[in-house]
């Protein structure tokens, strides 16, 4: 309970003591106000450190399979039920599970994840991390991919991470890939992110370890270990774009197994977008405007970093002794006279200043002379009615006068 300290004085009135109470309302609210709006910024932005542990238990599966998780991450209610739904079918995996949800009002990428029970098991026993790592993707996807790669290099350099039977490891440049080896059948990894990156480098931000169970097959004392592999032909539908920060959908797989849900594109490949008409996820609604925001500002900048990239080319061309009006100036034939005459009309543009054309102000003169003579004239007819109604006065008056006076003489 919140107790606002009021001194009362003897001699104060009954207003003056309701505005001092007003007052001191007014600031109590408007300091958890602000605590209140400085929390939801704060929470806004996630920490490297936060990603970096946020990312550990999942940043060495199949890419495909990792981009389907991210995916289905932005909705973390339905996470929850399909996560429910897989406890409660144990028996379904694979191709026939996502056949067997196609029912279900979820989002694609989350029905996908039914035919991994071991990857929904981990997902639904950590709601809280599911969502962050939702609003993490949504906020800056780029960023997460960027955390994934970082520390996919990691365990690499620390030995652990290689092509094997279940899954084939490759680098392009500085990207590193891992795609299963057969192609239609994925095995989900189970390893220990504290060992297998090496010594952890954010004691304060411990990464989360889920022990796989012992039902999917994974044995002991492995440091990244391989349980049953599961029959997959189309429930792998995703991947990274590496290069520009986001996540595609292969439509032809997608539409194969997605039969409520198809992708009208003569492309391949399609960009995946958040289905926004779903607001029942509790994740941020900030991140799009967020990025139209970056782009407007990006694009600003671009814009002002043009003008002093020439500025800069110019001194420098200066500080050599070139001098390019003089040099124009040197150029002879039709094709120096056409970039002189672009450069004048260039430089002319720019100090253009707007004047009313010819056409308008003769319109408004016209007007003007129009609406002089108007007036004159009703000025004149005003002045002559004005002296006929004096002469009748005066008739009238004389002749009131007259007939007063013969009155008077009869």
């Amino acid at each position: 309970m919140l107790l606002i300290p009021i001194d009362i004085k003897p001699n104060l009135k009954v207003s003056e003591i309701m505005k001092s109470i007003i007052y001191k309302i007014s600031l109590v609210w408007l300091v958890c106000l602000t605590t209140f709006f400085s929390g939801l910024v704060m929470s806004d932005e996630v920490s490297q450190e936060q990603l970096d542990q946020m990312m550990a238990p999942v940043a060495l599966y199949p890419d495909a399979l990792l981009s389907q998780i991210l995916m289905a991450a932005t909705y973390p209610d339905e996470v929850s039920q399909a996560a429910k739904w897989s406890k409660d079918n144990v028996d379904q995996q694979g191709d026939d599970a996502v056949t067997a949800v196609a029912d279900k009002q979820w989002d694609p990428s989350v029905a996908s994840l039914v035919a991994f029970p071991q990857v929904l098991d981990m997902m639904g026993g950590k709601p809280d991390w599911v969502k962050q790592m939702g609003d993490a993707f949504l906020a800056d996807s780029a960023k997460v991919m960027e955390t994934v790669q970082n520390l996919r290099k990691k365990a690499k350099e620390e030995g652990n991470l290689k092509t094997s039977d279940q899954q084939t490891v490759a680098t392009q440049g500085s990207t590193i890939t891992i795609v299963p080896t057969d192609p239609q059948v994925i095995y989900v990894p189970a390893y220990n992110p504290s060992i297998i990156y090496g010594p952890w480098w954010y004691p304060s931000y411990p990464p989360y370890y889920y022990p796989p169970p012992p039902r999917y097959g994974f044995g002991a004392g492995f440091v990244i270990g391989f349980g049953f592999g599961m029959i997959v032909h189309n429930s792998l539908w995703g991947g990274f774009n590496w290069g520009h920060g986001s996540v595609n959908i292969n439509v032809n797989r997608y539409n194969n197994i997605n039969v409520n849900h198809r992708l009208s594109s003569n492309n391949k490949n399609v960009s995946w977008k958040r289905d926004s008409t779903k607001r029942g996820s509790g994740v941020s609604r900030k991140a799009d405007s967020k990025k139209a925001i970056s782009r407007k500002a990006d694009a600003r900048k671009d814009f002002r970093g043009r003008d002093a990239q020439r500025a800069n080319a110019l001194s420098n061309m200066k500080s050599q002794g070139l001098d390019p009006s003089k040099g124009r100036a040197k150029l002879s034939g039709a094709g120096g006279d056409k970039i002189r005459n672009k450069v004048n009309k260039q430089n002319n543009l720019s100090n253009f200043k707007a004047k009313p054309s010819k056409r308008n102000s003769n319109k408004a003169s016209t007007y003007k002379r129009k609406s002089g003579n108007a007036f004159s004239g009703m000025s004149r007819k005003s002045s002559h009615s004005s002296k006929l109604s004096s002469r009748r006065g005066a008739a009238s008056h004389r002749s009131f006068k007259g007939r007063a006076s013969h009155g008077r003489r009869r």
